[in-house]
């Protein structure tokens, strides 16, 4: 049989180290004891800059072992008055430290000192570089100091080759200085136009200035200070000439001359279509009847022309419908108000656009096309002598077309007739020509009835419909008035 160990009962060997080591370190911590050193950070005399903020360096207080350094610390101790940097001087600021119960004083003396140089400013005028525009003078000349406050009225001035010196010191004799290079260009500004002196401008109802640009030798823009002479009539052919004049402050001017060419704008040839052919052509509406002859001409396939007026706002939409079913959307008259239309070359042009954008509205295009109210034939403008002559002839050099008719229904009669009679009219009026611009009124009801015996009579006897373009056959009258 095996003998049994006789069981230890004392501490084992990892106890036994921990405590040696606990033994050690308290011996060492009693044997290290500790030192204080106290010193003044930074420089016992110093100088801080007039209006800055004084950081303090304070008085360093370290406790240190003498053996070791593990429980080393450091505190930092300061004056025990703060400094304000606001006024000059030198000034004493006092540390206390305590050690141990017994206090010790520390010194140090800061000067509040001012190094700093005055700031120059120049005030620039808008002249102040010599233009043409508004003569010369002098910048203003602006100098402060963070001790002495506003010293402009210290600034001296020297004069040196191509350039101004501006100096300026301060009550401890810190100096600033500032040059400035002479201008004393007074030449002459340029008014530029744009599109050029020779401006070829198509006839429009409404004359579109080009505009100018201009400039002082100083970069100052005076485009909005130029005026304009001179007058241009947009509508009619002929040579202008529009003076820009530009004035300067000491009643100085300068001109430009522009001569502006108003040119007739392109046209495009009347082209006969070789078949025979009807162009339907509708004035007055959109109106009560519209859309009812819209029906009757998709149901045929056939194209037709509406000179539109505004007199029916309800039915506006016939003209959407009209532009979007492939028909052609035209001007006749915004108010068909004769009087008022007819009373000047101005006034027409104000109904027509009218008329236009109300065109626009509905088919996001502008149209060329137009009809006279009550034909380039009539007689209702005979109140304003030569009206007529003058409008077809301002009209066509803007590019625009205008359509008579070579066939009429006889609806535009005060009374009304039976539709048979309107059929009527138009096939005998179709039987005489093989290209027929046909007048109706799509805001008379038996107007409208008749057209679809019309087109089925067209067809029958070999005729094409058409509605109007740039280049289609006119059927102008002769003018009157």
């Amino acid at each position: 049989m095996r003998k049994r160990r006789k069981r230890r009962n004392g501490p084992g060997p990892i106890l036994l180290l921990f405590m040696a080591l606990s033994l050690g370190f308290a011996l060492l911590f009693a044997l290290n004891g500790q030192e204080t050193k106290i010193a003044m950070l930074g420089p016992e005399d110093m100088d801080v800059e007039f209006g800055s903020e004084f950081k303090d360096p304070c008085v360093e207080i370290r406790r240190v072992g003498k053996l070791v350094h593990l429980t080393d610390k450091t505190e930092l101790v300061p004056a025990t008055a703060r400094l304000s940097t606001d006024t000059l001087g030198r000034f004493k600021l006092e540390y206390v430290v305590s050690d141990q119960g017994e206090e010790q004083r520390f010194y140090r003396y800061v000067n509040v000192v001012d190094t700093t140089a005055p700031e120059l400013v120049l005030i620039e005028p808008v002249n102040a570089s010599g233009s043409w525009m508004a003569g010369f003078s002098e910048p203003e000349v602006r100098a402060t100091d963070l001790v002495d406050g506003d010293l402009s009225d210290r600034v001296k001035t020297s004069y040196q080759e191509g350039k101004i010196v501006y100096s300026v010191s301060d009550s401890h004799g810190n100096e600033a200085s500032l040059e400035r290079k002479i201008s004393r260009d007074g030449s002459e500004p340029e008014i530029l136009l744009n599109g050029g002196s020779d401006y070829r401008f198509p006839a429009a109802m409404d004359w579109v200035e080009p505009g100018w640009y201009v400039t002082d030798i100083d970069g100052t823009d005076l485009s909005d200070r130029v005026s304009v002479s001179g007058s241009v009539i947009p509508y009619k052919l002929g040579t202008y000439t529009l003076t820009y004049t530009l004035t300067n402050d000491q009643g100085g001017t300068l001109r430009a001359e522009r001569k502006v060419q108003v040119v007739a704008a392109e046209r495009k040839e009347a082209v006969i279509p070789e078949q025979k052919t009807i162009y339907l052509t509708f004035d007055d509406g959109p109106g009560p009847y519209t859309n009812e002859l819209l029906d009757v001409l998709a149901e045929y396939g056939v194209k037709a022309t509406f000179f539109i007026t505004g007199a029916y706002p309800e039915y506006f939409d016939c003209i959407r419908r009209a532009a979007e079913e492939g028909h052609t959307v035209a001007v006749h008259t915004y108010t068909h108000n004769y009087r008022q239309i007819y009373g000047s070359v101005q006034a027409y042009f104000e109904d027509f656009k009218a008329c236009e954008e109300l065109i626009y509205e509905y088919t996001g295009s502008y149209t060329k096309l137009f009809r006279f109210p009550g034909g380039s034939s009539n007689t209702v403008s005979s109140f304003n002598p030569g009206i007529m002559g003058a409008l077809a002839t301002y009209m066509r050099d803007m590019g625009y077309y205008y359509f008579d008719w070579n066939v009429s229904s006889g609806d535009a009669k005060l009374v009304q007739i039976p539709s048979y009679e309107v059929y009527r009219n138009v096939i005998n009026g179709c039987a005489q020509y093989d290209t027929n611009v046909v007048l109706q009124h799509d805001v008379k009801d038996f107007s409208v009835r008749a057209v679809r015996d019309i087109i089925e009579w067209g067809q029958a006897n070999g005729y094409q419909f058409l509605p109007l373009q740039e280049d289609s056959y006119g059927a102008r009258h002769s003018i009157f008035n």
